[in-house]
């Protein structure tokens, strides 16, 4: 294939001598890439509040949050789930909350117009219920109206059909300490006494403080609910006080040695929370661990602060020397051995809580952070074998050994449907989706067809062998996945752009012949929903309208995503998408800025989809050099 006159072979490599030079100026000392993971206000309007509940928001400098939030609220007055999403309701309560506990009173123009905006969209009472829960912890809301789960699940035997090990990892984690906090409701003293009475859009003295009613069938979970609350205020369950010793064992255990909890921060405030109701001293080693592990998740500036719900160091270390390598650099050029000896040293190999399900499997995984260990994922570990594998690393018996284990691993992992799951084995019991509780509809990790493609992807790119059957029944899987329109869903990438490129790329390499039919509907797909820019995007929207997908503003992590689909799909078939592939590299040609970087401010990753969105800071810049690394192969 021959690029237009207006795009040269010198120009796509100009352009990708360029990125990796951005990127390699990008990388620690100690041979990681690491960049900002954003999310909405939320998480640093918890974190204030956590600080004002333990005490310790005059040992941080919270005072610039203030700068932050008032950045980034919106002219509508509201505060946005992800960019340009026209406000979220929930976030913005939690964003007025922190400002009110920052000593920002009520008449201030801002909230004024943040109090407008809520007040329209019904006000506190149509809130989610962790919005309502953080309120509720400082006397903004009543406990009555929030869910109660009975501490006696933890006692529950693994033959049982529920255990708390069929909610997914980060659910399991963030409830396991809310146990111990909705059991004794507490109602924390702090220092900034508010009462936010204002955001009630019926009125205080007209609220119902009570589940929301479906309906439907899930409404028999509000009348278990009663029964819950009757059963504590009677003190009925015998087993309550076991199984509130066993959450507190629970989250003692689980703490690592930096303090982390789950790598989230989601289940590092609630189990700091619930060590402050079990009345935990401030300077217990595990509250001392876990506040500084809270901090080391903030990003400080001279006039603000801000907390990423996560932080990303192996994904985006994985991520970046693979596309350097691809790219044309040496595969034992002095900066990515040190990626990639940096890459071996995080290999996990102590059981983590994925060995519930899997009775069968060594560990050998990795995970998304610093530090992980009863978490790795697939997702991130088939990303590091694809990227040591390309590496010349001077131990490279010891590399081999790392992938063997690992893959090893990910084959016990494999799911009945014949998918892979992000981080458990069968986590798939969608009926926790409907419990009051789980109004994020994220309870439970079930395979996915992103990240099934994704083990497919490192086997046949690597040359590694799993068994004939497992193959099988992975590809069969995602053949039932794909849709009507020949798209996939991307569970955690925005959205039918991430999915589709995900699985084009995984069978392309292990099914060309056999599923041609399958690839080319995915490519025409893509050509289908390209934008006239030449570029691809699409809107978080898409989750809850699959009308909108491939709809959007042109990105340059979409636009990639969306080239490396199209390529993936013409060297299995044959059929060069050229005029679609052209206008694609045009695109991330004519987008990347001076210093090589590429510049977005969409949201393009997922967290839950619906709820939650992320936006990586570094998926603007390695994402685009992979795309016009496949690129420059395909020219030459």
């Amino acid at each position: 294939m021959q690029l237009q006159d207006r795009l040269t072979i010198t120009e796509v490599k100009q352009a990708i001598a360029q990125s990796q030079n951005y990127l390699l100026r990008q990388q620690y000392e100690d041979g990681y890439w690491w960049a900002e993971l954003e999310s909405n206000v939320t998480i640093t309007a918890e974190v204030v509040l956590l600080h004002k509940i333990w005490g310790t928001d005059t040992t941080r400098p919270l005072e610039k949050v203030e700068t932050y939030l008032r950045r980034e609220q919106r002219e509508h007055g509201g505060w946005e789930l992800y960019y340009g999403d026209g406000g979220d309701l929930s976030t913005s309560v939690e964003a007025y909350m922190a400002l009110r506990l920052l000593g920002v009173p009520p008449t201030d123009n801002d909230l004024i117009r943040a109090r407008n905006f809520i007040l329209k969209r019904g006000g506190i009472s149509k809130t989610r219920i962790f919005t309502k829960f953080h309120l509720a912890l400082i006397g903004c809301y009543n406990w009555q109206g929030i869910p109660s789960i009975p501490s006696s699940i933890m006692l529950l035997p693994e033959w049982f059909p529920f255990t708390i090990y069929e909610m997914s990892s980060w659910a399991r984690s963030s409830t396991v300490p809310l146990l111990i906090v909705f059991d004794k409701k507490p109602v924390f003293p702090i220092n900034s006494t508010i009462t936010l009475e204002e955001l009630y859009a019926e009125g205080i003295n007209n609220v119902r403080y009570e589940l929301p009613s479906n309906g439907d069938w899930t409404d028999i979970f509000n009348w278990l609910d009663h029964g819950f609350k009757l059963a504590e205020n009677l003190n009925l369950d015998p087993f309550r006080e076991a199984g509130l010793k066993a959450a507190e064992r629970w989250v003692l255990q689980r703490q690592e040695t930096t303090g982390d909890w789950g790598g989230i921060i989601p289940a590092m405030l609630n189990s700091l929370l619930a060590l402050r109701t079990l009345d935990y001293n401030v300077a217990d080693p595990a509250v001392v661990r876990g506040l500084k592990a809270v901090d080391n998740f903030a990003i400080v500036t001279t006039d603000s602060y801000r907390i990423q719900p996560c932080i990303s160091p192996v994904w985006d270390t994985a991520w970046v020397l693979r596309s350097l390598v691809e790219s044309g650099m040496a595969p034992d050029s002095p900066e990515l051995v040190r990626g990639g000896e940096w890459l071996l040293k995080q290999q996990i190999l102590e059981y983590g809580d994925w060995a519930v399900k899997n009775k069968e499997g060594r560990p050998g995984g990795w995970a998304f952070e610093f530090a992980n260990g009863f978490y790795p994922d697939l997702d991130d570990s088939a990303v590091v074998v694809m990227a040591l594998d390309k590496l010349k690393l001077p131990d490279e018996e010891a590399k081999k050994g790392a992938i063997a284990r690992c893959v090893d691993w990910m084959a016990t992992m494999q799911c009945r449907l014949g998918g892979w799951g992000a981080f458990d084995k069968d986590n798939n019991q969608d009926w926790l989706n409907q419990l009051p509780y789980g109004d994020l509809k994220a309870m439970i990790d079930p395979n996915t067809a992103d990240v099934t493609a994704r083990v497919l992807e490192m086997l046949g790119q690597c040359g590694l062998e799993m068994e004939p059957e497992r193959v099988s029944r992975a590809i069969a899987y995602l053949t039932r996945e794909q849709e009507a329109d020949g798209s996939w869903l991307g569970r955690w990438g925005v959205n039918y752009i991430y999915g589709t490129s995900g699985v084009l790329s995984a069978l392309a390499l292990v099914a060309p012949q056999t599923h041609k039919d399958i690839i080319a509907r995915g490519g025409a797909w893509l050509v289908d929903c390209q934008n006239q820019d030449g570029g691809w995007g699409e809107t978080c929207r898409s989750y809850n309208d699959p009308t909108l997908k491939g709809q959007g503003v042109s990105t340059p992590s979409q636009t990639a995503w969306a080239l490396i689909g199209l390529i993936a799909s013409g060297a299995a078939t044959g059929k060069w998408e050229k005029k679609a592939i052209e206008g694609g590299i045009n695109y991330l040609i004519t987008t990347q800025r001076e210093d090589g970087s590429w510049n977005e401010s969409e949201f393009t990753g997922t967290g839950f989809p619906g709820h939650f969105y992320l936006k990586y800071h570094l998926y603007q810049q390695y994402f685009p050099l992979i795309a016009l690394a496949g690129a420059q192969e395909l020219i030459l």
